[in-house]
């Protein structure tokens, strides 16, 4: 029998919908049984992608004896993380104060007030991994809750001071405005921490960290005599480009690789992975051009089209890791899997291209794909033509990627995120801006133009779409998000209408979500009532902290507009977090990008003329590596919104001839003319 789940919208609610455990979706239906029966909750935070929550399922929630043991003393809550990051981001706070690294699945109880005394992440069925077995710990849990429960309150009253203590971690010390040189401090810090050999940072696992990728290439901008900063960058994009976390036949990336060469993949792949991955290749692209990031972007956008499209134009959010109950199973092959496919001479180029071999590098002999040995060194191995080879492994990734597709496909959760779009459309706007693709610009056009028809009423803004259904207020990171990828669009297309639906994000954003005791953003809105301690949006972890995404958008806007006002929260929060971001950039990266923004006096490019005549100055902003600087135009004889009539004003064509103006903390420069120039100055 199916349980509550089944009515859910959510994919990962509804794979947990014929578990024998009586499960509830989060909310007051819930919790008012658990004090109507004294029972405590046992809360689960997962997402429909992620391997080890898939594991968990099969070996306790399928189990009817331990399903059994979880109703008897519990009151069973699902949450998908991706719906509720404002739960999972508190309650993620148990297991990082007992000491445990977090992630998913996310296994915490609480008292029938929401407040936590005992938490983990997996459990297995038995005991093993140096895990107590998830049996033990339910009955040994609804013991104490029976006998003991004193102590166990006290636990909850020791945790839920700790929670408040975490939440505030960071916002108590006094406040420090950055300096340029500080962005210089934080890239060479970060490149300490970054593998010489592979790229990345640090060992096994090995996550991309684009924003942090990004931070270091943002330092070598303001310091090009450190050449190490910028060589660990495009060593960092090569090794990824070429090992198994990139998808070598059907493009997007992984989520991490779980060795430190980028071999072997956690095979989901998340929407706002390759959103900030689509963007860093670009930028790349920009600093020293390369056929591989073409390639990289190309491919990493087509699969999004391909993959993760709504048929309206909305990005979905994940793909899974497991396919037919095996994790990576649609990824991987075999010799004679290659040799089915290829006729023998291409087959030979595959298998060696990509080192397919009979041990392979994951379970079972099978092989998860890399670009291992050049198309150069193959030919000279071959003694044939470089042409020649390269030719016949693009015919032979042809054949195997047809050949894939007719696998049983991972799964896809269909769910239409705010935030997470705002993300996508982001990079490839600016990677549509970066390779002149209108085709790129105009999926970020459909999807931009798709949320903001479903999910913002001009009031506000909901975070998830499914189902014809738009659910859930949106958090933070929904409004930061969209209104950063909406100023990215603006400078894609120059249509005002993108730019003033940021403006209306940021303004109610501001309305919802800042503590002005605290000089911070709260995650969820300050009007919500079902978490016991309010949370804070602070770090950049693997998608950025809505408040770094919104004091990008806000420090965008003031470029764009010319209003100084736009700076004032920005320049508040960055002074609020300046320590930390000194401390410890790993952690503040997205913001650190908007810092470098902001410290660089907003810069902006205003252009004109007609677009024939400005299109050698535009040509100049798309292949240019100028991270800081927005850039307008305003069509001849278009009207002006009213927003923008101080950048627009007084700015006009030079002797007839197009201009651009370039300005700094909202002072501007002569114009400028030549394309040369304009290059010389924005570099």
């Amino acid at each position: 029998m199916a349980n509550r789940l089944e009515r859910e919208p959510s994919p990962y609610l509804r794979q947990h919908a014929s578990n024998p455990v009586d499960w509830y979706p989060w909310g007051e239906e819930a919790f008012a049984r658990a004090r109507a029966e004294d029972k405590p909750l046992l809360l689960s935070v997962g997402y429909s992608a992620c391997h080890w929550c898939h594991v968990m399922a099969h070996e306790s929630f399928e189990d009817e004896a331990i399903a059994r043991l979880m109703n008897e003393g519990f009151i069973n809550v699902k949450v998908d993380r991706e719906e509720r990051p404002d739960v999972d981001q508190l309650y993620q706070g148990v297991v990082q104060l007992m000491g445990q690294g977090g992630g998913w699945p996310l296994t915490v109880f609480l008292t029938p007030d929401l407040v936590p005394f005992f938490g983990g992440t997996y459990f297995p069925p038995k005991d093993r991994y140096g895990r107590p077995g998830f049996p033990k710990v339910l009955r040994a849990l609804s013991e104490a809750w029976a006998t003991n429960r004193g102590e166990l309150l006290s636990q909850a009253r020791e945790f839920r001071e700790g929670l408040g203590e975490l939440a505030l971690h960071g916002l108590d010390a006094a406040p420090a405005a950055l300096k340029p040189e500080d962005i210089v401090s934080m890239g060479l810090s970060l490149l300490e921490r970054m593998d010489g050999v592979n790229g990345g940072f640090g060992g096994a696992p090995k996550f991309p960290n684009p924003m942090n990728v990004a931070l270091v290439l943002r330092a070598w901008r303001r310091e090009p005599g450190q050449d190490a900063l910028k060589q660990a960058v495009l060593l960092t994009l090569e090794k990824m480009a070429r090992g198994g976390v990139y998808d070598q036949l059907g493009g997007g990336f992984h989520r991490y690789s779980v060795d430190e060469r980028w071999a072997v993949p956690h095979f989901e792949k998340m929407l706002y992975d390759n959103a900030q991955l689509l963007h860093l290749y670009a930028e790349a692209q920009q600093v020293e051009p390369r056929p591989l990031w073409r390639k990289v972007v190309e491919e990493t956008a087509e699969y999004v089209r391909r993959e993760m499209t709504d048929a309206r134009g909305g990005f979905y959010a994940t793909q899974d890791a497991d396919t037919e109950g095996e994790e990576g199973r649609f990824f991987v092959w075999l010799p004679e899997q290659v040799r089915e496919v290829l006729p023998p001479e291409l087959a030979e180029l595959a298998l060696r291209h990509f080192r397919v071999t009979a041990l392979g590098n994951f379970e079972h002999g099978r092989t998860v794909l890399e670009s291992a040995v050049s198309v150069e060194s193959l030919a000279e191995e071959l003694q044939r033509p470089v042409e020649e080879v390269a030719s016949g492994l693009s015919e032979a990734r042809r054949r195997l990627f047809e050949a894939r597709e007719r696998r049983v496909k991972p799964g896809r959760d269909d769910k239409i995120l705010a935030g997470w779009n705002g993300l996508m459309i982001r990079g490839l706007a600016f990677a549509g801006r970066v390779f002149d693709r209108a085709d790129w610009v105009e999926s970020a056009r459909k999807a931009a133009d798709f949320v903001l028809a479903e999910l913002w009423d001009g009031q506000r803004l909901s975070r998830s779409y499914q189902e014809g259904q738009a659910r859930i207020p949106g958090f933070v990171e929904d409004y930061g998000d969209l209104a950063a990828g909406l100023t990215a669009l603006y400078q894609a297309t120059f249509e005002p209408r993108y730019l003033e639906a940021a403006e209306a994000l940021v303004r109610t954003a501001e309305t919802l979500f800042w503590d002005e005791e605290r000089g911070a953003y709260l995650t969820a809105p300050r009007t919500q009532g079902d978490l016991v301690v309010a949370t804070y949006a602070t770090f950049d972890n693997a998608f950025p902290s809505g408040a770094s995404t919104l004091t990008e958008a806000q420090v965008a806007l003031a470029a764009l507009t010319s209003n100084k006002q736009y700076l004032e929260l920005p320049e508040r929060y960055v002074s609020r977090m300046g320590e930390q971001l000194r401390k410890n950039p790993m952690g503040y990266g997205h913001l650190a990008l908007a810092a470098d923004a902001l410290v660089d006096g907003a810069p902006s490019v205003t252009f004109a003329g007609t677009r024939e005549a400005v299109e050698p100055l535009l040509a100049v902003s798309r292949t240019v590596y100028a991270p800081t600087f927005g850039f307008t135009w305003k069509a001849p004889e278009a009207p002006v919104p009213p927003s923008m009539r101080e950048t627009f004003l007084g700015r006009e064509p030079v002797g007839g001839r197009a201009a651009a103006y370039l300005c700094r903390n909202f002072a501007c420069e002569p114009p400028l003319t030549e394309a040369g120039a304009l290059a010389k100055r924005l570099g």
